[in-house]
């Protein structure tokens, strides 16, 4: 099996390895994964419904400095007993984004507990995660310092790099500065991995 880092699930290996990622779309039901995951790829608001399974789409998706990147979504139902599930679409994955509801106060210390077991599990260390604090445009939505706090992101420690992105799902503020910034890190990641790979 190796260690992981080299091995690309098989229907990426046709793919340029620098141009493809694959990204797990995660966090709590009602969060607005699905609305995320829609608005990257048509540019505009689909009415969802709870996912019982996963969506998976492929998105070219256009980023700063006139780049085109290829990324695979992997949004994954957020429902209770689905959340067991969430690390077989974690393994072999380039970045994870875990969308927080930023009006639901009551259910960041559920989201809180849900990241950290996602992101502490031994196949994503070092994982980037951009976590989405979507919903930002409603009047009570928490702001961006108190969902850190909540989060306690701060704790995930110096081996995973993480971004917190103010967004809107629904008209898509956000979102694409979000993922140039998840970018980045996989990219300054998989710099890291192949120096690391040539010291051996």
């Amino acid at each position: 099996m190796g260690n992981g880092l080299s091995e690309q699930p098989s229907f990426l290996s046709n793919i340029p390895f620098f141009q493809s990622f694959h990204i797990a779309i995660l966090g709590l039901d009602s969060a607005g994964k699905t609305t995320v995951l829609y608005r990257l790829q048509f540019n505009e608001f689909v009415n969802t419904v709870p996912t019982k399974g996963f969506n998976a789409e492929k998105v070219k998706v256009s980023l700063g400095g006139h780049r085109t990147v290829t990324f695979h979504f992997w949004d994954v139902g957020g429902q209770e007993k689905l959340r067991p599930l969430w690390k077989s679409y974690t393994r072999c994955t380039d970045g994870i984004i875990f969308v927080v509801d930023s009006v639901d106060a009551e259910r960041m210390e559920e989201a809180k507990t849900e990241l950290h077991k996602i992101a502490k599990t031994s196949d994503n260390q070092g994982v980037p995660l951009l976590v989405v604090a979507n919903k930002q445009d409603l009047r009570h939505s928490l702001g961006l310092a108190e969902i850190e706090k909540l989060l306690a992101l701060k704790e995930l420690g110096p081996a995973t790099p993480w971004h917190l992105q103010p967004a809107c799902a629904i008209i898509g503020e956000g979102l694409r500065d979000g993922l140039d910034k998840l970018h980045d890190m996989i990219m300054k990641r998989r710099k890291v991995l192949r120096q690391q790979r040539k010291k051996r």
